[in-house]
């Protein structure tokens, strides 16, 4: 089995994927306009309109209602993309903070509310975890 991708439903693609654009550096690529993709070499996160739902089961996701899970970026320098995040990220949840068990984050929301962390590895056993 293989984890190849998470989804977010939302009212508005576009906006969500610009925004995913313009955070992450990864350009979208569209299926239309109920469907968008951010692709990285282990993972993808997709981003499909409510539109979308029903095709799996009416009713089955709400836009903007997740308050459980966090979607997290492994990037080089987590302190250097905070300062480029100004100006992009409305609501930063907490500012880089080096977690114990190894990485250093940044937590904020997106458009729609999902908490989302990018962080860089620091400490040798959180490095060795993730050697590309």
């Amino acid at each position: 089995m293989n984890l190849v991708s998470v989804r977010i439903i939302t009212d508005d693609v576009a906006r969500l994927a610009g925004f995913y654009e313009r955070a992450t550096g990864i350009p979208a690529v569209r299926a239309g306009e109920d469907f968008a993709e951010l692709r990285t070499a282990s993972g993808t996160l997709a981003i499909g309109s409510t539109r979308t739902v029903p095709l799996f089961a009416p009713g089955a996701a709400r836009p903007a209602a997740n308050r459980s899970a966090v979607i997290e970026f492994l990037v080089d320098d987590v302190d250097l993309v905070h300062g480029n995040l100004t100006g992009i990220v409305a609501d930063f949840v907490n500012g880089p903070t080096t977690m114990p068990w190894g990485n250093r984050s940044l937590l904020f929301r997106d458009p729609d509310g999902n908490l989302v962390n990018f962080f860089t590895p620091v400490t040798p056993a959180a490095v060795a975890k993730f050697a590309r």
